[in-house]
């Protein structure tokens, strides 16, 4: 039997993912709008280092915009629900972009970046001075932040999932279709659940402690690639 293909539904972009466009491009601008053109050598050569977080940074965000994208193209969904939840979770995108930037150019570019490269942590056990960007003891409120907005969003992109499961009929699923709208409500959910674990693991580590929960992170690979592998034996 072939490889079955979900239909696209929504060919045409609708007004919903018109104003999206312009939330998550305006999303993507915060994440450079502060930078300030390297003036010196040394300023190129720091801007460059932070290259990497900002491109995990960039990549995080058009995950989210790639998921979105998707759904309109399957579903083509259009009525008040999806309007609803469509502007819940662009508010969320807005309202945690700047903790996601510092999550990841700050925490985990010191934590895990410029140990590799050689550059001395940004971190340090005391409060203030021009070089601390943190001390040890914020990262369990980091953490618990950036938990939070993870957690919320993949909360929304469920229950938009399961919106459009509960109008399967209305859009004509085939058999197909709706195992992969199943799948990919368990998949925000897990992912749902790993911001919630990441939640829980910052709060009950100790303040100094906190950024080890990020490790839980490395858990979202891993549904990422058991939602490939279930579609895949999905489409036979």
């Amino acid at each position: 039997m072939g490889k079955s293909q979900f239909e696209l539904r929504g060919q045409q972009m609708n007004r919903i993912e018109a104003v999206s466009d312009v939330v998550f491009g305006f999303a993507l601008t915060l994440l450079v709008v502060s930078l300030q053109p390297p003036r010196t050598y040394s300023d190129l050569i720091n801007v460059m280092r932070g290259f990497p977080a900002f491109a995990l940074t960039f990549a995080v965000l058009m995950a989210v915009w790639a998921r979105h994208y998707y759904f309109f193209r399957y579903y083509g969904l259009d009525d008040f629900a999806t309007i609803v939840l469509n502007t819940l979770l662009l508010f969320l995108v807005l309202f945690y972009v700047y903790p996601l930037k510092f999550f990841v150019s700050v925490f985990l570019a010191n934590i895990w970046f410029r140990p590799l490269i050689g550059v001395q942590n940004q971190i340090s056990d005391v409060p203030g001075g021009l070089v601390t960007l943190m001390v040890w003891d914020d990262q369990r409120g980091l953490v618990m932040i950036f938990a939070s907005g993870f957690a919320a969003i993949y909360c929304v992109f469920g229950a938009m999932y399961w919106h459009a499961y509960r109008m399967r009929e209305d859009l004509r699923l085939n058999a197909f279709e709706t195992a992969h709208t199943t799948t990919s409500i368990l998949s925000q959910i897990l992912n749902a659940g790993v911001g919630l674990l990441l939640l829980m693991g910052a709060y009950l580590l100790k303040p100094d402690q906190g950024g080890h929960a990020a490790y839980i992170l490395f858990l979202v690979p891993i549904i990422w690639l058991w939602r490939w592998r279930k579609r895949s034996r999905d489409a036979f």
